[in-house]
C-alpha cells in the first residue's frame, strides 16, 4: 500500500469516536511518517479509556478538545473526519472548499487490494449486509462484515488481499463527499432521513448517489426501480444494473425473517451470491439459517399473551408502514414517536388508519405530529368513525408505554415498537429505546 500520500503531512484525526480511534490506531500501527494531531468536541476528561490510553502513550500527539476543537483545521494538511461531525459548521465548509477533507471509507476504498461490495439505502442496510455477508462467508470465500454496521473500516486493510471480500455497509455520512466507489454497489431505497444534518432531501439524496456515481463499466450497480429517488440515481450510473424488484428470483424454503421488504433483501443476497459464482444450495441454506438482527422486527417475547416485537430500529414512516403491512390483521398496538428530524408522516397515518391498530403509544417530540396527521387525513377522508376506535395515549417514559400496552393490548394481538423517528431525547440510542422496551414489558407483565 503506497503511503507516500501522508509522508511529512500534519493529518488531523477529526472526532475520537470509534471510527477516529480506529483510524488513529492505523497510522499509528503502520507507523505512517506524518505528523498526527487529534480534535474532538468533548474534553480529554470525557474520552473513552482507550483514547485517553492512546493519547498518554504518544504526547508528540497534538490534542485539541472542547469548543475550540475545530481550530486546528487552520493548521492541518488533511482532516480525516468522523461521520458524527455536522458537515455544514463553517470551518468544516471552508476545509471541504479547500479539499482538506477526506474520511476513513475514503481512504480504505483508496488503499483496499480487495473486492468491495457497498449496501446503502434509508432502510435495510444492516440485514442485506449481514446476508450478503452470510452467503458468501457459507461459499467459504475470505470475507469480512465492516462499515456502519461492523468494525471500523481501516483495521482491515492489512488482512485484506486480491481475492478478499469487503461486505461494507454504508451510511449517507459516509458516503458524503467520495470520490470512489465500490466494485458492486447496492441502493436499497432513499426516504426523507437525516433532515437536521444536510441542507434538504436533494443533499442528502446526492450523498446516497456516490455509493455508485464513481464506477466504471465493469461494475455492477444493484438498485431499486420500485423507488424513483433510487431509480433517478440509477439513470446517472455507468455500471452494469440490475432491478432487484423486477429480478425473478423467490425463496421458497423456511426462513425467520419476516416481511416481504426482508425477503427482498434476501434477494438481492441471492444476486450477489450469483456475481460471485456461489451455489443456489448455499444460497438457500444461507438465507434459511439467517437469524434476524436485533432492534428490526425481532421478536421481543409473548407478554401475557401479547406478541411484541422490537423494531426499534424504524426511524423512518416508510419503516413503520412496512411493520404494520408485515403483521395486518393481528397488529393491535402500535409504539412510535421520538427525536424530530422534520420528517412527513403523512404515509405512516394513512397506514395506520388502513389498519386495524387499536392504540397507539405516542413518545416526544414527533408523537403529537404523528397524532395530529392522523386526524387531519381521517377528517379529510371520511374516517371519523375509524378515528374514534383508535385508543391513544402520549407518553414520556418506556415504563409508562409498557404498563399500558398489557393493560390495553387485546390478548392474543400483537404489538410491535415502531417509532418512524429517531431516538435521541429519552434514549441513548435505538439500541437502548429496544433493550427498554423488552425489559419494561417484562417488568409490566410480572406484576
Amino acid at each position: 500500500m503506497d503511503w507516500r500520500h501522508y509522508r511529512d503531512k500534519k493529518i488531523l484525526i477529526l472526532g475520537l469516536g470509534r471510527e477516529g480511534l480506529d483510524t488513529l490506531g492505523f497510522f499509528l500501527k503502520n507507523k505512517i511518517k506524518a505528523r498526527l494531531a487529534v480534535a474532538d468536541r468533548v474534553e480529554f476528561s470525557r474520552l473513552s479509556r482507550e483514547a485517553k490510553e492512546i493519547l498518554t502513550a504518544n504526547p508528540r500527539i497534538e490534542q485539541k478538545f472542547g469548543d475550540d476543537y475545530l481550530s486546528l483545521l487552520r493548521s492541518c494538511d488533511l482532516a480525516v473526519k468522523s461521520p458524527g461531525i455536522p458537515i455544514h459548521l463553517s470551518e468544516i465548509e471552508q476545509a471541504y472548499a479547500l479539499k482538506k477533507i477526506t474520511s476513513q471509507t475514503e481512504i480504505f476504498f483508496k488503499q483496499c487490494p480487495g473486492k468491495i461490495i457497498g449496501i446503502t439505502g434509508t432502510k435495510g442496510k444492516s440485514t442485506t449486509s449481514t446476508i450478503i455477508y452470510e452467503i458468501i462467508k457459507r461459499a467459504g470465500k475470505k470475507v469480512f462484515l465492516i462499515g456502519n454496521i461492523g468494525t471500523p473500516m481501516l483495521s482491515y486493510l492489512d488482512l485484506a488481499d486480491a481475492e478478499t471480500f469487503f461486505v461494507c455497509e454504508l451510511s449517507a455520512h459516509q458516503l458524503y463527499s467520495l470520490e470512489v466507489s465500490p466494485w458492486i454497489a447496492v441502493l436499497l431505497n432513499i426516504y426523507p432521513e437525516h433532515l437536521d444534518y444536510y441542507y434538504d432531501y436533494d443533499e442528502y439524496i446526492r450523498a446516497k448517489a456516490n455509493i455508485c456515481l464513481h464506477q466504471d463499466r465493469n461494475d455492477y450497480l444493484i438498485y431499486n426501480s420500485a423507488n424513483q429517488e433510487s431509480a433517478a440515481v440509477a439513470m446517472k450510473a455507468i455500471s452494469q444494473k440490475i432491478a432487484f424488484d423486477k429480478y425473478d428470483w423467490k425463496f421458497s424454503g423456511k426462513t425467520a425473517l419476516i416481511g416481504d421488504f426482508n425477503l427482498e433483501n434476501a434477494k438481492i443476497g441471492a444476486i450477489i451470491g450469483r456475481l460471485l459464482g456461489v451455489s443456489d444450495g448455499d444460497i438457500n441454506e444461507a438465507i434459511a439459517g439467517f437469524k434476524p438482527l436485533d432492534n428490526r422486527l425481532e421478536f421481543a417475547g409473548n407478554f401475557c399473551g401479547i406478541d411484541c416485537y422490537n423494531d426499534s430500529l424504524s426511524t423512518i414512516q416508510e419503516s413503520a408502514v412496512a411493520a404494520i403491512e408485515t403483521f395486518g390483521g393481528r397488529l393491535a398496538t402500535l409504539v412510535a414517536g421520538g427525536f424530530d428530524r422534520g420528517q412527513p408522516f403523512g404515509k405512516l397515518a394513512r397506514a395506520v388508519l388502513d389498519s386495524d391498530i387499536a392504540l397507539l403509544i405516542l413518545f416526544p417530540e414527533t408523537g403529537k405530529r404523528i397524532w395530529a396527521e392522523i386526524k387531519k387525513i381521517a377528517q379529510k377522508s371520511g374516517l371519523d368513525q375509524r378515528l374514534a376506535k383508535i385508543d391513544h395515549y402520549f407518553v414520556e417514559t418506556m415504563d409508562e408505554a409498557a404498563k399500558i400496552i398489557i393493560v390495553k393490548t387485546e390478548k392474543g394481538k400483537i404489538c410491535v415498537l415502531s417509532a418512524a423517528s429517531a431516538s435521541f431525547g429519552g434514549f441513548r440510542d435505538y439500541a437502548d429505546r429496544g433493550e427498554q422496551f423488552k425489559t419494561c414489558l417484562a417488568a409490566a407483565a410480572a406484576k
